[in-house]
């Protein structure tokens, strides 16, 4: 038991640097689409900023506003159009400045945070990669060591209760007898 436990143990060990060693190339690519749809929400909106600009002192609020009082339902449903792209924008902008931090202050950013789309998205096309920066390796390792340190928690865990349950059904057996 003993030889499988060391094997294994080295195994996620090794598993887990390597797992921590990718993750700033996710976290990297994660960023630039999140940067990429700020890009584009920010270009889509610019024709709208010119006009509230011309006509409401530079609010997109008061334009989108104006779109929402009006009793037209096509201008209504162009106010609720530009409201999402204002929101998204916002959305995205909280999101890049999310993860703009260290390495570790931006796992923990989409740990809390993650769109499920963009995730998706990123996953679909990821590039793993292992970057041998000073950041990079020191939370390859210690991400390394976590989950080590978790699987020996757990092996030991398991091992005891089964160890304590061989020895109560021994003890119940001898007792029978």
């Amino acid at each position: 038991m003993n030889l499988v436990r060391g094997f294994l143990d080295r195994i996620v060990l090794i598993g887990g640097v390597l797992c921590g060693g990718m993750t700033p190339s996710f976290m990297a690519q994660y960023r630039q689409r999140v940067g990429g749809q700020l890009s584009q929400v920010v270009q889509d909106l610019a024709p709208f900023q010119q006009i509230a600009n011309l006509r409401h002192q530079g609010s997109l609020d008061a334009l989108v506003a104006h779109h929402l009082k009006s009793t037209d339902p096509t201008f209504q449903a162009e106010g609720a159009a530009i409201k999402a792209m204002v929101d998204a924008a916002l959305r995205l902008k909280e999101a890049f400045e999310g993860l703009n931090g260290t390495l570790t202050q931006q796992v923990g950013y989409l740990l809390q945070h993650a769109d499920p789309e963009v995730l998706k998205a990123t996953w679909s096309i990821y590039q793993p990669s292992f970057l041998l920066s000073i950041d990079g390796l020191i939370f390859a390792v210690s991400f390394g060591l976590i989950v080590w340190l978790v699987f020996l928690g757990t092996w030991m865990i398991v091992a005891g209760l089964a160890t304590r349950g061989r020895g109560a059904g021994s003890a119940r057996s001898h007792r029978g007898l």
